[in-house]
């Protein structure tokens, strides 16, 4: 069997429906909508949490908890990820996404303490758990908030 000798099974390929194109086709005059109603305009029918104007379930069930629209989300690097730079490396919010640790900066970075280094470094971010910055300063590396 080659390439240009497979068919393709019947009936894997349908014709689209082609509606109002001619009252013969059979989707002719009404394109297959009936006649008339909420059903039959154009962008018509009832949203998916309508029950026949009984209060949706949604609107039924108190509201709960709360959001803050002032939350910082900072990208999240751990101490065992920066063992990948050489030694004596300023390690910066732009060379950490150049290197692919963060894809994006949202509200800045945060260098959390799970794992251990061997090297010294000079970590520059927007903030520093404890335990990291005991860490990075324990191998003679510096922290540098922004």
């Amino acid at each position: 069997m080659k390439l240009h000798e497979i068919k393709i099974p019947t009936g894997a390929r349908r014709r689209k429906k082609r509606v109002g194109r001619g009252e013969s086709s059979g989707y002719g005059k009404t394109a297959g909508k009936g006649a008339k109603g909420q059903k039959a305009r154009s962008g018509g029918g009832k949203s998916g949490g309508f029950e026949g104007g009984q209060m949706p379930l949604k609107r039924r069930l108190p509201k709960k908890g709360f959001h803050n629209p002032f939350k910082k989300h900072f990208a999240l690097i751990n101490v065992k990820d920066l063992e990948r730079f050489d030694k004596d490396v300023v390690i910066d919010p732009s060379l950490m996404i150049k290197e692919g640790l963060i894809k994006k900066l949202q509200d800045g970075v945060k260098i959390l303490g799970k794992g251990e280094i061997t090297k010294p470094f000079i970590v520059k971010a927007h903030r520093v758990s404890s335990q990291a910055k005991e860490k990075i300063e324990r191998v003679g590396g510096k922290v540098e908030v922004l």
